[in-house]
């Protein structure tokens, strides 16, 4: 099984002191703590507004900071929002490439529509037509890595010319792609479109295992029709992470922090009535923890011991990648780095000591099938030179414009030759015509 580290950067109140630039450069070191010590993912997610619970709205800048730090870590969107207020298609396919080239080719492509009103509400987003948004978005994105140049769209939600879109991604036809997923119908539906399921809920290793198969099943079936340009069958869940030798120390170290993410989520998705700037998340959940029952994923937080057994039991029913959500509430940056070490050297061999045979016999079992799933896309055809539009400069425009009403060409762009500061640029003579026929 694949283990990961997932980042939704939790601040809570006060913010005196610096509280955000600590956080995000104790969360630079357990990342690359994480890659020394043989974790093969880190995972930063896209949120906006969402005071305490996640100050991470720029993710591709976190993930640059740590593509210098490490080196093998595979580095995920968990996720890029798909709808164009948040993030237009085109900025998200050059985000990528450049992080891809960066990074020498570790970036995952999580993707997902967006979950909470104060966020789509912000952007001005319609909450009802999300999925046909993410839909339209990620084929498009995929599109504008895979094709040169990128035909061009017409869409419901998004419409762009024909441009070619670079720099092009390392990981050809682009990065592994995912999708953010909190329940079966979800998931049923990443498997579908052919990409890997994130599954940000905290379940029991059978419930996994029922979603899992269900997953698989598709996958193998003509039902799967790839929204990308590649397959990437792979089946992710979460769970919290604090290990300490005495599991009561664990869970006094981590529990808390890992009740904080909960809470959050279900005040900004479900039950709470926030007013930005004033809302005090923190204290508000000090005054209830005591109530809230564990979930699931509070397996991870105990003693090296108990921790593998749960996770065993994962790997056994077919989970191909556990994610530890291991920074939240409060917990100290000293206390993470502590329990990743000892995670490294009492947990993970386990669970790392079988993984490439499995990665082999997985793909040779998926091998005809996804070629077969590839088979059912329908690709668009690419363009013959001809067939690319010409996009003049405001130059030539302003030339046409001028000898249509019959006098001397003029205007920014052509009266001054120095535009641009000091740099001088070429002469209009060494220029061919190049203005459209009429």
């Amino acid at each position: 099984m694949k283990l990961g580290l997932f980042y939704e950067h939790q601040c809570p109140q006060p913010w005196e002191g610096g509280a955000e630039r600590k956080l995000l450069q104790e969360s630079l070191a357990q990342v690359e703590l994480a890659d020394k010590v043989g974790f093969d993912y880190a995972w930063a997610t896209e949120h906006h507004f969402l005071e305490e619970c996640s100050h991470s709205s720029a993710p591709e800048v976190f993930l640059a900071a740590c593509s210098q730090r490490t080196k093998s870590i595979r580095l995920g969107h968990a996720v890029c929002l798909a709808p164009p207020q948040y993030n237009h298609p085109a900025r998200v396919a050059e985000r990528l490439a450049t992080l891809d080239l960066l990074s020498d080719g570790r970036v995952e492509w999580g993707t997902g529509e967006s979950g909470t009103l104060i966020e789509m509400q912000g952007f001005g987003i319609d909450a009802e037509n999300k999925t046909a948004v993410w839909r339209e978005c990620v084929e498009q994105t995929a599109d504008m890595m895979a094709l040169r140049p990128y035909p061009g769209f017409e869409g419901r939600f998004f419409s762009m010319p024909a441009r070619n879109v670079v720099p092009k991604p390392m990981q050809a036809p682009h990065p592994p792609l995912w999708m953010a997923c909190s329940r079966r119908e979800s998931i049923l539906r990443a498997a579908r479109h052919g990409v890997g399921a994130l599954v940000f809920g905290f379940v029991e290793p059978q419930q996994a295992k029922t979603w899992c198969d269900e997953y698989y099943g598709i996958i193998k079936s003509d039902a799967c029709v790839p929204v990308g340009h590649a397959v990437n069958a792979n089946f992710a869940t979460l769970n919290g992470l604090m290990v300490h030798p005495d599991a009561e120390e664990a869970r006094r170290r981590g529990l808390d922090g890992f009740k904080f993410f909960g809470y959050c989520i279900a005040h900004y998705a479900i039950y709470g009535a926030h007013r930005p700037g004033v809302t005090n998340l923190w204290e508000q959940f000090l005054k209830v923890k005591d109530r809230m029952k564990e979930s699931p994923g509070s397996g991870s937080i105990g003693s090296p011991k108990r921790v593998r057994a749960h996770l065993e039991a994962y790997a056994t029913v077919g989970v191909d990648q556990m994610i530890f959500m291991q920074q939240g509430g409060r917990i100290e940056h000293a206390h993470i780095c502590e329990s990743i070490e000892l995670f490294a050297r009492e947990v993970m061999p386990a669970l790392k000591a079988r993984e490439e045979e499995r990665e082999r016999r997985k793909a040779e079992e998926l091998a005809p099938f996804i070629a077969a799933a590839l088979a059912r896309k329908t690709r668009r055809p690419p363009l013959m030179p001809a067939q690319v539009p010409i996009v003049e400069a405001a130059g030539l425009i302003l030339e046409r414009r001028a000898a249509k009403e019959g006098a001397p060409a003029g205007g920014h762009y052509v009266a001054d030759p120095t535009r641009g500061g000091a740099i001088p640029m070429a002469p209009r003579e060494i220029f061919a015509p190049m203005a459209k026929e009429r």
